[in-house]
């Protein structure tokens, strides 16, 4: 055997030796893993060019495990970062508020939290809003949303933004009060509810004298004046309706006009709620013998309507007694044209239930009340009296003018 042939032999094994070691490589992990099964002899002795494994599928899986751990990183991220909001939101919400002395808001009606949190900022009653909108967002949270009331509502130093929206929701708004004194005229109680400052709205127009219950009535920051008369007007009309129903049936009244109209003589001739039953008893036991009514207030109403005496004057002049007016019950018989003042309960109380007495006059006692009497023999006589306590009391009345007029002081009294 020749050197050539030996050569030949040996480089054949060699390259059988190669290809048998890169196949175990790729059967026990290699990266074309899988044994390679030959095609032929020729390819076993001769194989054909063995292709390289390829690294595409260990970079594509590389990619998503990357992808992957990115979204899990963003997840962690949000999830963290919601919890802090969570928590920043619900301990700014319940946090001292910035409110450092009492004040006043006022909701309007069919206002909304949103439309409202401005003022809200403004009054420094919440914090000033910002991106995380922690009041609204509270305000849902809660469930309030709806349930916002509308008037004006008191605030204390230091409120959380939860007291707050209770308070706009459970609390109870701010109410004002307005007094009307029993026998004041239409004109009056207009005039005090057009003064008024935190009603809101035109002034009405003066209503039908006695169509107005006076009394004290509360009512909220935005109500109107004529919402004000409403409640006086419905207040009189029940009154008026639930009182007739149960008067006297005896009673020489035949409507319910007559009825307000005699209230009101009594209402203006007595302030002491005893004497008014008896005061109406007087005026019942005239009208049932046809007798004049002979009262003042009705003359003065005659003369100067609602708006009343100028208080800069005195008694009635004879003069005036005299003058001929629709309410000059001197001259008239029965009842004037309609109520003089705007009776309260107690005098309609007292005309639907009269005291049973035979008196036909009274006069002033000069305590306040007055003293009756059933004839006129002894009215004249109670008159004398109350005619003396007068002139005692004009006498003393103009004798200390007499002394501010000339400028007498008396000294002061001096301890021992």
């Amino acid at each position: 055997m020749s050197d050539k042939q030996k050569k030949s032999i040996f480089g054949r094994k060699a390259r059988r030796d190669k290809i048998d070691l890169e196949r175990e490589f790729d059967t026990y992990g290699g990266p074309n893993s899988g044994p390679i099964v030959p095609q032929s002899p020729r390819d076993a002795i001769e194989p054909q060019e063995i292709i390289a494994p390829t690294k595409a599928s260990s970079r594509a899986r590389g990619t998503m495990v990357r992808f992957f751990n990115f979204l899990m990183t963003v997840a962690l991220f949000g999830a963290i970062t919601f919890v802090g909001i969570i928590w920043y939101g619900k301990t700014e919400y319940d946090a001292r508020g910035p409110l450092t002395e009492e004040t006043t808001f006022v909701v309007p009606k069919g206002a909304t939290f949103v439309s409202i949190v401005a003022g809200l900022e403004d009054k420094n009653i919440i914090r000033k809003q910002g991106p995380l909108r922690v009041f609204t967002r509270g305000v849902r949270a809660a469930g309030k949303g709806a349930d916002l009331k509308a008037g004006e509502f008191g605030f204390t130093p230091g409120m959380s933004m939860r007291e707050v929206v209770e308070q706009l929701t459970e609390g109870r708004p701010i109410e004002y009060s307005i007094t009307f004194p029993e026998g004041w005229t239409s004109f009056r109680i207009i005039e005090r509810i057009a003064a008024n400052e935190t009603l809101e709205g035109d002034v009405p127009a003066i209503p039908f004298e006695g169509s107005l219950l006076p009394n004290t009535y509360s009512f909220q920051r935005g109500a109107t004046r004529e919402s004000v008369v409403a409640m006086l007007h419905e207040a009189q009309q029940k009154a008026v309706r639930d009182i007739w129903y149960s008067r006297d049936p005896d009673l020489p009244l035949r409507s319910l006009k007559e009825f307000i109209t005699l209230a009101s003589i009594v209402e203006k001739e007595t302030g002491i709620a005893g004497e008014r039953r008896h005061v109406a008893s007087a005026f019942i036991n005239r009208l049932r013998k046809g007798m004049k009514l002979q009262t003042d207030p009705t003359v003065i109403y005659g003369l100067w309507g609602g708006r009343g005496k100028p208080k800069d004057r005195g008694g009635l002049r004879r003069s005036e007694l005299d003058k001929s007016t629709p309410y000059n019950t001197y001259q008239i018989n029965g009842l004037p044209p309609g109520p003089i003042s705007n009776p309260g309960i107690e005098s309609l109380k007292a005309v639907a239930n009269p005291l049973e007495t035979e008196d036909l006059f009274f006069v002033a006692d000069g305590t306040g009340g007055h003293v009756f009497a059933k004839t006129l023999k002894a009215h004249n006589a109670n008159v004398t009296k109350w005619r003396a306590i007068e002139a005692q009391r004009n006498k003393e009345a103009e004798a200390k003018a007499k002394e501010l007029a000339d400028g007498v002081v008396e000294a002061p009294a001096q301890d021992n």
